[in-house]
């Protein structure tokens, strides 16, 4: 397939620029994969959809305050610094805007979220193909620490914000209720519908909640460029899958129950631990590259709960793929239900509703 036909358009107005008033009263979108017939309902209904015996599986990786800005020590000239992956103590990889200006030896004096100057700096040490910079950060004793105070919340570009005083609600939505280790630069964006009280409400319906930990990096919203899928360099990501999941996981599978994967980054590390392992999945961590697309079967999953995904995404295909396992139909499926999304004006992308594929 190519990544032109996963190319459609959202108007903008529909583009949510803030969270439902309340977590669960988003609006979900529910697609029946065995007759291709939409439903409309509250995401508090998702309780209806899920069965006794089932196990919902939620990514639990906390977002931590990746956006950094400062200014060129040399002429003033100011950056604005994303902090991608982390390789050694105080050693990052980054997406340095403008990264042209950026040249190896150049020193960025960091300030904090309104503007004023602090004793952070950090050095251009290396950079890569990608057009990403290698920083060595000094003036404290671990960057990560001093996030808190210094750093922003990585929003997406495509929701706007024009100060600090605006981000800060952002710092408890843009994160999930049930979120522990810190690691992602992104949300696990499904994820944001759930309360504690809606949790508490599916246990007791007989499902088993449980967690995997996927730290999210921006490539999981970067567009295909590549003409052809099978070129596209896919974007790695460490994760990790205690004893207690996999175990939860193997016995709802023995038993009939479903396994309901609660966002595509989710099913990435279920379905990358089913390829390495054999009838039963393991517990283990490690660093993913799966891509998956149209067609595709897949190993665990039966259940997909996701958001609304920007067109040309990996994250789009993905979910084509689940809405057709093994055929190419999803694309055509998923295309006509966004198609539907946008005559009843549901909201999309990050802070946006959610989507029920059965």
């Amino acid at each position: 397939m190519r990544a032109a036909d996963f190319d459609f358009v959202i108007p903008p107005e529909l583009i949510a620029q803030a969270p439902a008033v309340r977590r669960d009263a988003s609006r979900m979108f529910v697609l029946h994969r065995d007759s291709g017939q939409f439903e409309h309902q509250a995401f508090g209904d998702l309780v209806d959809y899920l069965r006794p015996g089932d196990v919902l599986v939620l990514n639990n990786s906390r977002v931590i305050p990746a956006r950094l800005r400062g200014r060129n020590a040399s002429n003033g000239g100011q950056f604005e610094i994303l902090l991608l992956e982390e390789a050694a103590l105080n050693d990052w990889w980054v997406m340095l805007r403008p990264g042209k200006r950026a040249r190896k030896g150049t020193r960025i004096l960091l300030r904090d979220a309104n503007g004023m100057a602090t004793s952070l700096e950090a050095v251009v040490i290396e950079k890569n193909g990608e057009g990403h910079c290698r920083l060595r950060f000094g003036g404290v004793g671990d960057i990560v620490e001093a996030l808190d105070q210094f750093g922003e919340v990585p929003l997406p570009p495509y929701i706007e914000r024009k100060s600090a005083t605006e981000l800060e609600p952002d710092r408890e939505r843009y994160q999930t209720v049930f979120a522990k280790p810190p690691g992602s630069v992104a949300a696990p964006t499904a994820g944001l519908h759930f309360t504690d009280a809606l949790l508490e409400r599916i246990r007791r319906a007989g499902v088993r909640v449980c967690f995997v930990t996927l730290h999210v990096g921006l490539g999981t919203f970067a567009p295909v460029k590549s003409e052809s899928l099978t070129e596209h360099i896919m974007h790695e990501e460490r994760y990790e899958v205690s004893p207690e999941t996999a175990e939860a996981i193997n016995k709802a599978k023995a038993s009939g129950g479903r396994v309901v994967a609660v966002g595509t980054t989710t099913v990435r590390v279920l379905e990358t631990i089913a390829r390495q392992e054999g009838s039963e999945l393991a517990a283990g961590a490690g660093r993913t590259r799966i891509f998956i697309y149209p067609p595709y079967e897949f190993k665990i999953v039966d259940v997909l709960l996701t958001n609304f995904h920007l067109p040309r995404s990996t994250l789009v295909m993905l979910v084509s793929a689940f809405a057709a396992p093994g055929a190419t139909a999803g694309r055509e499926r998923i295309l006509s239900a966004y198609a539907e999304a946008v005559r009843r004006q549901y909201r999309f992308y990050s802070y946006g509703d959610a989507m029920l594929i059965l």
